[in-house]
């Protein structure tokens, strides 16, 4: 390859790497840490000694719980689809990205979204006694 070929050759590939800069430094403002507060909620806990509960339970399309009870209260977290959840006798409707508190008492949660639901579960339950 001639001296001025490469020469060419180098100044394009510059030219080009010049043009993708401000597209590489956009993506990285784009993903720089960030921190949300999503609740806040002031709880007594039962005892002493809690367990905590992390679960994750998917709604198929139109899914509907029987009334039930979890161990113990906490946050829930929407992590996609649209959930009409009735707890302790109050019906709210939640969507991806929103956070609810569970008080622990009866219960359904129903799937009223156009697709799969998913969220994430935080439960606050009593620990169990140390077995000797």
């Amino acid at each position: 390859m001639k001296q001025s070929n490469r020469v060419c050759y180098l100044l394009s590939v510059l030219g080009l790497l010049t043009c993708l800069s401000p597209l590489v430094q956009a993506d990285e403002s784009a993903s720089k840490f960030s921190r949300e507060l999503l609740m806040t909620k002031p709880v007594t806990l039962p005892s002493k000694e809690v367990e905590s509960h992390v679960l994750r339970v998917r709604f198929p399309k139109g899914y509907k719980t029987p009334t039930h009870t979890h161990e113990g209260p906490g946050p829930r977290y929407v992590v996609m689809g649209k959930l009409k959840v009735v707890d302790d006798g109050q019906t709210k409707v939640y969507s991806q990205g929103e956070v609810f508190w569970e008080t622990g008492a009866e219960m359904t949660v129903e799937n009223v979204g156009k697709g799969e639901a998913e969220i994430i579960i935080f439960e606050l339950a009593a620990g169990k006694p140390a077995k000797h």
